[in-house]
């Protein structure tokens, strides 16, 4: 079967190349191109490893070494032809550079370029050879690899798989070749596209220079006709220009030289500058500082001052003081409260004086008629400059950046951070106007509150009486509220009215008119002061808050006592056990958000976060207001003095920032879901004690009622007795 098959065709690259005898071919070929290096310089030697002449004797190796040996006498033939051929090239080069030293021309030179190059493009051309050779050379060893393969088989069937496999490798090449040959189809049709684009640049270029060479000649004839036409010699004129000329030269030379000084002169002046401002600065920091350390020792001044009338006040309560003991208190007392005006005038520098009124009205420091009073008042105006003084720059400050900075307002955690810490007077009403808006835009309509005020003009509400009774009495330490004619109190009447028609369930309560004042401090317009109000008593208190048996009020009481059972324990022992009914003190808190109980920098501060978050917020500040002052309470053992601290305590308070962290921070966790079911629990027992109440009442009317003639028989008027006399 193998025998019938066609014998394995060469492959096209190595058609002219013999099979049996390599060497003798590439031999042959080396001495047909010889004639072409005889103008070359060519150091390189080729090496080439021979294959054994005949497959069947493979495994000869005397033979492979005699083949060996005469390719190597062919070699080195080979050079010894080479080196005459070799020597006389560096000749040729020697006397070029030899002519070239003697100072041949720029021709010689060129010439001598071009033949390297030339020379550079045939060893191009043999390296190009040589692979082409090595190729031949690896092809004519893999053919003899597979004609032993083929010859030293044994078995038929793997001589036929051998042939089978040729036979493929054949077909591949063949396809190849094909490809190859389509591919040249393209490459040439490409070259000719390429050489007819080059054809046409090149003419659009010739067509360029001939443009450009007439237009040259046309520029020589117009410069030749021009200085033809020129006069020969030169007019007065021109002989004046060219004086004027040459001054306006010099003046430019001088001007330059001006120049060049003003610029030294404003590099001296900007060191100087530069130095100056460094000066400056360093003065400036410095009295900064010093204004710093003036700041803390006043503050320090101040804290020693109020602890000095604080201890003065604590001994005109002792009782087993002398008379004497009692007058020097007393005289050390008035001493005290003339430390005012007269010494703050010998002092030339003051820092963050205390203000009689603050940004919104309040009296800074109240005034009281009692001495006892004056002194708190006196050591209330001293604990509120020390932590002014101590606050401002190290609080204040980043906190008004930050505000600054916020942007436009959105519900987040961080915007109830920065409520909590209060916001900038300037930032203030902004905000507020932002949260009641957001907070009632579901029932603000266009209108509404005009509409309102229409009815109040053509019908009296019931409550308009009570309303006008609780004007004069609104905010007594406001000076805007001082006077019969100022410009709030139209604005509050007229935001009450309103309210009292709003919320028919309500009307008017007293505590509302508080409310609304100090809504239309911070929002200054009516109808915003109107809908905080709204927003305050129908969306963050509980129902029935502001009723007439104030049923929210009361059930908030009760929680708050349990809070304070809670979280401090020992201040609620140390009360119970004086007796002590916290409703007296808590109660009004709670109605009117502290209005009138705290003063007013930390009263807005807690009506910051109040609006934002609702009633917990008033608990939270309840509870910081006697962890704040517990110590102060524990030490009280007697009940009527208890309930004279408690009158007043919460204007001692003066570091808002200390109460703040007491409030989120050290009476966490406080929970809205445990607030919820507390009231629910307290509401229950309250409506049920409400009813045992009513029950009584209306068993006692109905005696009354079955015995009427009893009680008029058993009384006897005053009246009846002196007419008997």
């Amino acid at each position: 079967m193998a025998a019938l098959l066609p014998p394995p065709q060469p492959s096209i690259a190595l058609q002219n190349i013999s099979l049996k005898h390599p060497w003798t071919e590439i031999q042959n070929t080396v001495h047909n191109l010889r004639g072409n290096w005889q103008n070359r310089a060519d150091s390189d030697t080729f090496v080439f490893v021979e294959s054994p002449d005949n497959p069947e004797d493979g495994a000869d190796e005397d033979h492979r070494e005699a083949e060996t040996e005469s390719a190597a006498e062919m070699q080195k033939d080979t050079r010894m032809k080479l080196k005459p051929h070799m020597v006389r090239k560096m000749k040729k080069v020697n006397s070029s550079f030899s002519c070239f030293a003697e100072g041949a021309g720029q021709e010689k030179i060129a010439s001598l370029q071009h033949q390297v190059l030339i020379l550079e493009e045939e060893v191009k051309s043999q390296k190009e050879l040589v692979k082409l050779l090595h190729k031949a050379l690896e092809a004519a060893q893999q053919e003899k690899r597979e004609s032993c393969r083929y010859l030293t088989t044994a078995k038929e069937k793997d001589r036929l798989e051998l042939v089978r496999h040729k036979v493929r490798q054949i077909a591949e090449l063949n396809k190849q070749v094909d490809v190859l040959a389509m591919e040249g189809k393209e490459l040439k049709q490409n070259l000719a596209l390429k050489e007819e684009h080059i054809q046409e640049l090149a003419a659009h270029v010739q067509l360029l220079m001939d443009k450009n060479q007439a237009k040259q000649q046309v520029i020589l004839k117009l410069t030749e006709q021009l200085t033809n036409h020129m006069p020969d010699s030169i007019t007065e004129a021109d002989l004046l220009a060219t004086e004027t000329m040459y001054k306006q030269q010099e003046e430019i030379e001088h001007l330059k030289d001006d120049l060049e000084a003003y610029k030294t002169q404003n590099q001296f002046l900007n060191s100087e500058i530069h130095q100056v401002t460094k000066i400056w600065s360093k003065v400036a920091q410095r009295e900064k500082t010093l204004l710093m350390k003036c700041a803390r020792l006043q503050a320090h001044n101040c804290q020693i001052e109020s602890k000095y009338l604080m201890l003065l006040r604590k001994l005109q309560g002792l009782p087993d003081l002398t008379s004497e003991h009692k007058e020097m208190v007393k005289g050390l007392i008035q001493e005290a409260l003339q430390w005012d005006v007269k010494e703050e005038a010998e002092i030339p520098i003051r820092q963050n004086p205390i203000k009689e009124y603050d940004d919104y009205g309040f009296m800074t420091i109240p005034e009281y008629e009692a001495s006892d009073w004056k002194l708190l008042a006196k050591i209330q105006a001293l604990e509120i400059k020390s932590s002014n003084l101590l606050n401002q720059e190290v609080l204040e400050k980043p906190l008004s950046e930050k505000w600054n900075n916020l942007g436009e307002l959105s519900p987040s955690s961080e915007l109830k951070a920065l409520l909590r810490c209060g916001v900038p007077p300037e930032h203030r009403q902004r905000v507020w106007r932002w949260i009641v808006s957001h907070r009632v835009q579901h029932i603000r309509s266009p209108g509404h509150y005009q509409n309102l005020l229409k009815k109040c003009e053509a019908a009296e509400h019931p409550a308009s009486r009570q309303i006008e009774l609780d004007l004069p009495r609104t905010l007594t330490n406001n000076k805007h509220f001082l006077s019969p004619t100022s410009q709030l109190l139209p604005k509050l009447r007229r935001v009450l009215l309103a309210f009292s028609w709003q919320n028919p369930t309500i009307g008017y309560c007293q505590g509302l008119n508080r409310l609304a004042a100090i809504a239309l401090l911070v929002l200054e317009e009516e109808e915003n002061a109107f809908w905080c109000l709204v927003h305050i008593t129908e969306n963050l208190m509980p129902p029935d808050y502001y009723s007439n048996m104030l049923i929210g009020s009361q059930v908030d009481q009760r929680v708050f006592k349990d809070f304070l059972s809670a979280k401090l324990p020992k201040l609620t022992a140390h009360l119970e056990h004086h007796r002590i009914d916290l409703a007296l003190v808590t109660f009004n808190w709670f109605l009117v958000v502290f209005v009138d109980s705290l003063v007013s920098d930390i009263l807005f501060r807690v009506w910051d976060a109040f609006l934002y978050e609702g009633t917990k917020v008033i608990f939270r500040y309840a509870l910081a207001i006697f962890k704040y002052n517990e110590e102060a309470i524990l030490r009280i053992q007697d009940s009527l003095e208890i309930y004279q601290y408690l009158r007043f305590f919460t204007k001692t308070i003066c570091d808002g920032r200390k109460l703040t962290n007491i409030a989120f921070s050290d009476m966490n966790p406080f929970r809205m879901k445990l607030l919820r079911n507390r009231r629910e629990e307290y509401r229950l027992k309250l409506e049920a004690e409400m009813r045992e109440l009513e029950k009584i009442k209306t068993q006692y009317l109905m005696a009354q009622a079955e015995h009427p003639s009893s009680h008029l028989d058993g009384a006897v008027s005053e009246d009846d007795d002196d007419d008997d006399i």
